[in-house]
């Protein structure tokens, strides 16, 4: 994974206040931390950040971190967490965690089928069992994206994790016989005619009938007792 060069702010300020002043006057608040140093408030660029993450292939981003001012080489470091604004979407806050260039990192990865799959040419359906997959790396070999030839992949059949391909350096962590990609069989007449007749949450529609029934019939009698209360009450 190439590294992108990024440049930081030292932050002195903190709290709620002064931190939405920070974002409302173009800046992002950040923190960087590590194994060899303490973690360090830091501010970015709201733009050159959002460039930088618009532009990239994965969400797994290598950053050379220059931090204005600060004596020292450049910190190499991955991105470990953005929180977004849940109603605008703006970044509100990012955390990078700082790594060696010898140092072997663990990062997801997304998975990417190539190709049409035997299997779907006669009439299949290719489905991911798993999205993305957990890699271990040096930084700079840590791929974006692992992409998985499936053309051979016949109808009914599936690539576990231990057949998955990976690049020189990479190790795929976890049971190696995980299924990720298979090629399912199409359903059959019978299958789509038994979902038909399922009603809500998996229940069948007669059950379904039956509960609305039962509903009914309570509604029923407690609008019949409800009726009778205020003919007590005059004979009282």
């Amino acid at each position: 994974m190439k590294s992108v060069p990024l440049t930081a702010y030292g932050r002195s300020v903190t709290g709620r206040n002064a931190v939405k002043k920070l974002r409302a006057s173009g800046l992002i608040p950040t923190v960087i931390y590590g194994k060899q140093r303490a973690a360090e408030m830091l501010e970015l660029n709201s733009r050159e950040l959002d460039k930088l993450i618009a532009h990239s292939a994965s969400e797994n981003i290598l950053v050379d971190l220059e931090v204005s001012g600060a004596p020292g080489p450049k910190r190499l470091a991955l991105v470990q967490d953005v929180q977004h604004d849940p109603l605008s979407g703006k970044i509100l806050h990012i955390d990078f965690h700082e790594v060696a260039p010898d140092e072997k990192v663990t990062v997801h990865v997304p998975v990417e089928a190539v190709g049409t799959a035997l299997g779907v040419k006669d009439g299949g359906v290719l489905e991911h069992v798993l999205f993305k997959l957990k890699v271990r790396a040096l930084p700079a070999d840590l791929p974006l994206v692992l992409e998985v030839d499936v053309t051979n992949l016949a109808l009914n059949k599936v690539l576990h994790l231990g057949e998955i391909p990976v690049p020189p350096g990479v190790e795929i962590l976890g049971d190696k016989n995980v299924p990720v990609l298979t090629v399912a069989a199409p359903k059959t007449e019978a299958e789509e005619a038994a979902e038909a007749a399922t009603g809500t949450e998996g229940a069948p529609a007669a059950e379904v009938e039956m509960i609305k029934e039962k509903k009914d019939e309570a509604a029923a009698e407690a609008g019949a007792a409800a009726a009778k209360k205020p003919e007590k009450a005059e004979k009282k």
